[in-house]
């Protein structure tokens, strides 16, 4: 029996108007939520990152090159604070792997650029992370991941 299943089996016998499809894979989500997060987590320290730097440099390499983004949109695009965005943006520039570069068309404005070791670092992450995720999915043959991925996709709208 699996944590929801246990979760299910007492609201059953408590609430069970509480129950139906919703609920069970809203609380599934939700853990495996947690255990991918947990996943990443795990690889940070091994990194040198935060989960903040991760986001930010795993973003920026995302963008593509030249690997920049506005400070305002690389928070808008990570669901980060621009106060938090700029923290781990000083200490991923105390690390060496970000720079913030003016822009000439704005002179009150900056980007935020991957350096070369950053780049480096954000693929080595992207890479470890698919491997961290990868684990929690052992087991699971493709064709449910794929059937899985398409009921959420249809949940976002797509």
């Amino acid at each position: 029996m699996d944590p929801v299943d246990a979760l299910i089996a007492t609201w059953r016998s408590e609430l069970p108007e509480a129950l139906g499809p919703a609920s069970e894979l809203s609380k599934r989500i939700m853990i495996l939520g947690a255990r991918l997060e947990r996943a990443t987590r795990e690889l940070l320290p091994s990194l040198g990152l935060t989960i903040a730097g991760f986001d930010i440099v795993v973003g920026l390499r995302r963008a593509g090159k030249p690997h920049r983004l506005k400070p305002n949109e690389l928070a808008r695009s990570l669901l980060l604070s621009t106060g938090g965005t700029s923290n781990a943006v000083n200490q991923l520039e105390s690390q060496g792997l970000v720079r913030r570069i003016a822009d000439p068309a704005d002179a009150r404005s900056t980007w935020i650029e991957l350096t070369a070791e950053g780049v480096a670092l954000a693929e080595r992450a992207v890479l470890a992370n698919t491997a961290a995720h990868a684990k929690v999915f052992a087991g699971v043959p493709a064709e449910d991941m794929d059937a899985a991925a398409g009921a959420l996709r249809r949940v976002f709208g797509g």
